[in-house]
């Protein structure tokens, strides 16, 4: 019995500390999982703002005898309203546009939230037919 409770006491001053290097090996795994979801949390929010940037750009393009430049011009003006810091060096593009396409390109780059590292290329597009009259039967 004696000999039970000396090898008890033993035991728990033996366990001292080891809360503490758990957390030193767990705690940089859980702190980068957190910073993962947070900077793909920042790359998915400045993927919408250059989508959403390109398709108010597509549907101003698309409009009666408006041309891929108004497009462009809506587009710049949604980023310059919404992307702030969250898409930094956006650019618009209207390339593959023509007469009865318009297509309108956002790029840019999501902010990192880890040091040193450059943050991730985003591009965006959004195409449609332009609007026209039509005679009906030709």
């Amino acid at each position: 019995m004696r000999l039970q409770a000396g090898l008890r006491g033993r035991a728990r001053r033996g366990d001292r500390g080891d809360a503490s290097i758990q957390m030193a090996i767990v705690f940089p795994f859980v702190l980068l999982a957190t910073l993962a979801v947070v900077q793909a949390s920042m790359w998915f929010y400045a993927r919408q703002i250059a989508l959403t940037a390109a398709r108010e750009g597509l549907s101003a393009a698309r409009s009666y005898q408006a041309t891929p430049a108004n497009g462009a011009a809506q587009a710049r003006e949604v980023l310059g309203r919404t992307a702030g810091d969250s898409l930094l060096s956006p650019s618009v593009s209207t390339a593959g546009s023509n007469a009865q396409r318009v297509r309108i390109q956002v790029s840019g780059t999501a902010q990192s939230m880890i040091p040193g590292v450059p943050g991730l290329r985003i591009t965006q597009s959004a195409s449609g037919a332009v609007e026209r009259w039509t005679v009906p039967g030709e």
